[in-house]
């Protein structure tokens, strides 16, 4: 296990000690193991050569109620794979003092903030830092740092971020699978001109609603959670590729309409900072179709676009002008099942991302996830073909508590 990864699992151990001595705690969590399972042999040299890849995730949340407008809160993470060691790590998730006043909050330590509305891509969704070595689909973020200040009044609603200590991305290690033909070696990574770990990063949202429309606007100023690649070599002598951090400025949009049975949704920034300035937007809709035809599922069809405008010094990115398809069914059963499968179409080279996620509560207390990923007519040109043989089932099996 990496220092890091010992530092944060005893502070992990700190935190159990300390809340657990205060007494009355609200206790949740899981522990899930999970078995990746590859269709075909790794495709570049150093990767562990099994195609079952097990591992254990364990998380538990720990509250305590200080009054009735205080609470503490600390959910440690960690997780242990067979056989990639950068995928054995640990992280504090959560580990902070909210207070709740009228029309005012206040949330200082280590929290998590997300903020979008499609489905496909989270384009403002800046604050937290991505654990990319949890998935691919950039859903699982570290825990960031922060003070956070929000304002809610008749006229929308204020927060306003203060991040003091820059989390760096989680890649796969040199053995492990869903990775680049160079691995990605985070302990070499590079910060540009006043980006350091230390920068202070600030960031503001306003978000109102307006009959229909769900609208939120933000802006950030800090280190840049997407890193440029560039090749080089790291401690070892090894060809890797190397992160490299640089300040930036993003302005975002986010707006979702409810029309009924239609959600209409749209994600748009402006950044400055990775090479030229760019735009990037990802927008379309989700119509239900409520209990299809007399069965008790809902049917859902979801279609959006991608573009984006970065030239090839800014980070690379799979989404620059793609179309993305989805079905999501809803069996509206006691067992909470529920399907989406998905199709990432590139519009200039046809390469092909298909995915599906399945869920479904096997008691009280378990529930079995079965995910999937398959590419297809991937081009050497794309920053996706690294995992041309990683086709792959997941399946998660999780106890609550």
């Amino acid at each position: 296990m990496k220092p890091s990864a010992l530092l944060v699992s005893a502070l992990t151990f700190a935190t159990w000690s300390t809340i657990s001595a205060a007494g009355d705690i609200e206790m949740s969590g899981f522990v899930s193991p999970e078995l990746l399972i590859f269709q075909h042999a790794p495709a570049h040299p150093g990767q562990h050569e099994s195609r079952l890849a097990p591992s254990l995730a364990i998380q538990p949340e720990f509250r305590y109620e200080l009054g009735p407008d205080d609470r503490l809160t600390a959910i440690p993470f960690f997780r242990w794979d067979a056989w990639d060691s950068a995928r054995t790590h640990a992280d504090l998730r959560e580990f902070n003092w909210a207070h709740l006043d009228d029309g005012w909050d206040l949330r200082v330590g280590v929290d998590r903030v997300f903020w979008g509305v499609t489905e496909s891509r989270h384009l403002v969704d800046i604050i937290n830092q991505t654990d990319l070595v949890e998935d691919l689909d950039g859903e699982d973020k570290l825990g960031q740092p922060m003070v956070n200040f929000g304002l809610q009044r008749d006229w929308g609603n204020l927060n306003l971020f203060a991040m003091p200590l820059f989390r760096e991305r989680t890649f796969a290690g040199r053995d492990g699978r869903l990775r680049p033909p160079l691995y990605i070696d985070g302990d070499e990574a590079v910060y540009l001109g006043d980006a350091s770990r230390r920068t202070l990063d600030l960031a503001l949202r306003y978000s109102t609603v307006i009959g229909d429309w769900d609208i939120g606007l933000s802006q950030f100023h800090g280190v840049g959670r997407e890193p440029s690649l560039i090749p080089g070599t790291n401690a070892s002598g090894e060809p890797v590729l190397i992160p490299v951090y640089e300040i930036i400025d993003q302005t975002g949009v986010d707006v979702q309409v409810t029309k009924g049975a239609w959600l209409w949704k749209l994600e748009a920034v402006a950044r400055a900072g990775q090479g030229e300035t760019f735009a990037a937007f990802v927008g379309g809709f989700e119509y239900t179709i409520y209990d299809f035809a007399q069965s008790g599922i809902d049917l859902g069809l979801l279609a959006e676009y991608q573009y984006d405008g970065r030239d090839p010094t800014a980070p690379p990115t799979i989404h620059d002008n793609d179309l993305f398809l989805g079905l999501r069914l809803g069996f509206n059963d006691t067992r909470d099942s529920a399907l989406l499968a998905a199709l990432l179409v590139d519009h200039k080279t046809g390469a092909r991302y298909a995915s599906l996620e399945a869920e479904t509560r096997l008691s009280d207390f378990w529930s079995l996830d079965i995910e999937a990923l398959a590419t297809g007519n991937l081009p050497p040109t794309d920053p996706g073909y690294g995992l041309r043989r990683d086709n792959h089932l997941l399946i998660r099996l999780t106890r609550y508590f």
